[in-house]
């Protein structure tokens, strides 16, 4: 009997050894989200759930994406690599099969599936067609129900083509992509028998344009108390060089027709933009209410950030696609378990691309076939106010970056002409100051967190 008893409690022993009491990941995504809404038009956002999370969680004020447009920041999050390491800056570049690094390195899904995981994503992840090789590898359920940005609003509505577009939405909300991703999101929390740990990646093609949501969002918003960004100023680009104003004309037409020359086209469209916000704040919250309710909530980690931020009227421009402070900072809230330095903001200057390395510490995954270009922000989660003497890099070309670190914020072209602005005393960068004499030693500092080198374009197109 005693034999007996050592043996059964050797095996008790060994299951408690091998028991996976790893942490859950849920990841979700939004799609153009400007973070600077609430400083820039002094008007309230209504985004309840995303106020909790963040009371609940970390707060990275100065995390900025890799590459200012979907494409390219998505596969920077996914790989863990920069694109002047992959070679992917632009949209459109199907870069998992046209990047050679790419092609030997492991997706973040992958690696946790490889790693014991159980892999879910629905919506917009990758935003990269050439992907679909690697999904049954990536997601342990399989992927579907990808959806679009779709619902778009009638012509009558269309204020530049079906995208550039606004619409209060009365037909069923499961018209919405981001609501039957979170449908299934949902579902699977239910069912998750918990015998593995899970990673979810929720991706939400809101609030990205067409600005069409449920009319109950557009009615949280009075149209008379909408404010223009206090970032617009007339004779702002008198001092952006030329390839700066030539990236910020890419939608010309938009602005030139709905924007300052026609100031209540521009409030319509930051209306339609404030309740696509807050219809992603509601998908948002929906899906954490359900983990938070599932015995899941209180193992696992949350995040939530946008792949890129999004210009509403700053440098007389919509949309992306340039390497200013609206476009490439992202809201980023990372919540642990044990509600560890909830309430915090984190003041350092990270990016996008340290999700990789960050959540493979935390989960303990196996090693990637890559050698990481982002650094770990375990310290920063442990604490906050830890010294972090690393930079923020921001690509969307070849020699095309901009570096943001504490203060300051420097961009060079490709051409050799620079901006610099100091974001601390000038947040919407109205004054460049690259020309300045007395800016010589920072501008020197900075320029090291530039790369050494530039991987060749797989091509694409703008924004």
């Amino acid at each position: 009997m005693r034999s007996l008893s050592i043996v059964s409690s050797l095996v008790i022993f060994a299951l408690a050894c091998f028991a996976d009491d790893r942490p859950n990941v849920l990841l979700i995504v939004a799609d153009d989200l400007n973070s600077y809404m609430a400083r820039d038009m002094g008007v309230e956002v209504k985004t309840p759930y995303l106020d909790q999370l963040l009371e609940q969680s970390i707060f990275f004020d100065k995390a900025n994406c890799a590459a200012p447009v979907c494409t390219p920041s998505r596969a920077a999050l996914f790989s863990g690599l920069y694109p002047h390491t992959t070679g992917v800056y632009k949209n459109g570049s199907d870069f998992w099969t046209k990047s050679e690094t790419l092609q030997t390195s492991t997706p973040l899904p992958s690696l946790f599936n490889q790693s014991g995981y159980v892999t879910f994503g629905r919506g917009k992840l990758t935003h990269d067609g050439s992907v679909n090789d690697y999904h049954e590898d990536m997601w342990s359920i399989p992927l579907h129900g990808t959806g679009g940005f779709g619902p778009f609003p009638e012509k009558e509505f269309q204020l530049g083509g079906k995208f550039f577009s606004v619409a209060e939405w009365d037909g069923p909300e499961l018209d919405f992509p981001d609501v039957k991703a979170t449908d299934h999101a949902i579902e699977f929390i239910r069912n998750h028998d918990g015998e593995n740990p899970f990673m979810m990646m929720i991706g939400l093609w809101r609030p990205h344009n067409p600005w069409t949501a449920p009319r109950r969002f557009f009615d949280l918003y009075d149209p008379a108390e909408i404010q223009f960004p206090t970032g617009y100023v007339e004779g702002d680009l008198d001092d952006v060089p030329p390839l700066g104003i030539e990236y910020s004309e890419v939608f010309a037409s938009r602005w030139k027709n709905s924007g300052a020359s026609a100031p209540d086209r521009w409030r319509h469209v930051i209306h339609g933009y404030l309740a696509c916000t807050s219809f992603a704040d509601w998908t948002t919250g929906r899906v954490i209410e359900a983990l938070d309710q599932s015995p899941f909530g209180e193992n696992t980690i949350v995040i939530f950030t946008s792949d890129n931020g999004y210009q509403l009227g700053e440098k007389h421009h919509y949309g992306k696609g340039t390497l200013w402070e609206p476009s490439a900072i992202v809201p980023l809230s990372i919540r642990l378990p044990g509600s560890k330095n909830q309430g915090t903001t984190c003041p350092a200057p990270v990016n996008l691309v340290d999700l990789y390395p960050t959540l493979k510490e935390l989960c303990s995954l196996n090693a990637p076939p890559q050698q990481l270009d982002g650094i770990s922000l375990v310290p920063l989660l442990e604490d906050p106010e830890s010294e972090w003497d690393h930079t923020a890099l921001t690509s969307y070309d070849e020699n095309m970056s901009s570096v943001r670190d504490h203060e300051w914020r420097y961009i060079r072209y490709r051409d050799g002409t620079e901006e610099l602005y100091h974001i601390e005393t000038d947040p919407f960068e109205l004054t460049n100051q690259a020309k300045n004499p007395k800016m010589k030693p920072i501008i020197e500092r900075l320029r090291d967190g530039l790369p050494d080198s530039f991987a060749t374009s797989v091509g694409g197109k703008g924004s």
